[in-house]
């Protein structure tokens, strides 16, 4: 692995995804990716007792899924790199203990699945493992819960708000694969004072400007070589800021940029406002939609910018602003 100019780097082996799923509840079924899916469930809960213990759940069916995809068993993965919203990472500690695959907590909030991913490449590309695996979910009823109001108290949403993605997903990154993480750029935290938890694209879209402008600037790239840059979760609102940030600095990326939060639901019909977020959002639009069109060679070269919104419940309490982190995935289609 080599660096590339002030923050990106790439990889020697070009590490492939060797297999991939993606799970989501009932509303992410209905939506226009809904096909995309490996599983579905209508119930919240997964018949368990809790949402939390349901989002542990989603965890342990993408992963299984995947292994399924690779055609691999638990046992030939060295490591698996995994992380969640909630306290503690619990969602992945507790979903993926059964496994026992050598375990490494992330948490990059939204921005879990490329920094997930990046991690898996980085110890395949230098030989530490042979293969590894990236995964990451998410509860809107856990993380309501958590971070707003709970579900009973019926709190009006403000235009602003995202509908958090109850989803997982997850890939098993090896030495070969269709499709190779040949580049990727770890973001920087920025931290422009928002402190509105039901605007959090505001928040994040700031942090997803100044990764993507910095890994093209570093890589020599140009928007036009991709066939397309795909953010997560940025929402209407964030997206429109972020476009408007790069337009500002003479990057127009408005035909090519899509967004993982607009693309997983149909903002009309199915009433999630600003669109998607949470960790399970980007995860399961990669790991579902955009890893199958890559595969049937529809998409040939693309950049997953993962975005997260570094937030907790103690920050909010102690009225911090929401830090936001852009990580971003060059993902080829090599057959």
């Amino acid at each position: 692995m080599k660096r590339i100019g002030k923050q990106s780097f790439e990889f020697e082996n070009c590490p492939g995804i060797a297999g991939h799923a993606a799970v989501g509840g009932r509303k992410e079924a209905q939506g226009p990716l809904g096909g995309d899916f490996d599983q579905t469930f209508d119930d919240t809960t997964l018949d368990t007792t809790s949402w939390e213990k349901a989002e542990a759940q989603l965890q342990k069916e993408s992963l299984a899924l995947a292994l399924e995809s690779a055609g691999c068993k638990a046992s030939d993965v060295d490591f698996v790199f995994a992380g969640d919203l909630l306290n503690q990472c619990i969602s992945s500690t507790f979903g993926l203990r059964e496994y026992q695959i050598p375990f490494l907590g992330q948490y990059g909030a939204c921005s879990t699945m490329a920094q997930t991913l990046l991690m898996a490449s980085v110890f395949v590309d230098c030989g530490a493992a042979r293969r590894a695996a990236a995964v990451t979910s998410s509860h809107f009823c856990s993380a309501e819960r958590q971070f707003r109001t709970p579900l009973e108290y019926g709190a009006q949403r403000t235009p602003t708000a995202q509908w958090t993605a109850t989803a997982s997903g997850c890939a098993i990154v090896g030495q070969t694969g269709p499709v190779r993480v040949c580049r990727g750029l770890a973001g920087r935290i920025m931290d422009l004072g928002v402190k509105d938890p039901a605007n959090m694209g505001a928040a994040m879209a700031p942090a997803a400007a100044d990764s993507i402008f910095q890994f093209l600037e570093d890589t020599g790239a140009k928007p036009e070589d991709f066939d397309g840059i795909f953010t997560g979760d940025l929402g209407s609102v964030g997206s429109s800021l972020f476009l408007e940030a790069l337009r500002f600095n003479g990057m127009d990326l408005s035909g090519v940029h899509q967004d993982c939060g607009l693309l997983l639901f149909d903002r009309e019909r199915q009433d999630v406002h600003a669109g998607g977020s949470g960790c399970g959002c980007s995860a399961s639009v990669l790991c579902g939609h955009l890893l199958r069109r890559m595969k049937r060679g529809e998409l040939n070269r693309i950049l997953f910018c993962a975005t997260g919104a570094l937030m907790s419940t103690t920050s909010q309490q102690q009225g911090e602003s929401i830090p936001g982190v852009c990580h971003i995935v060059e993902l080829r289609h090599q057959p």
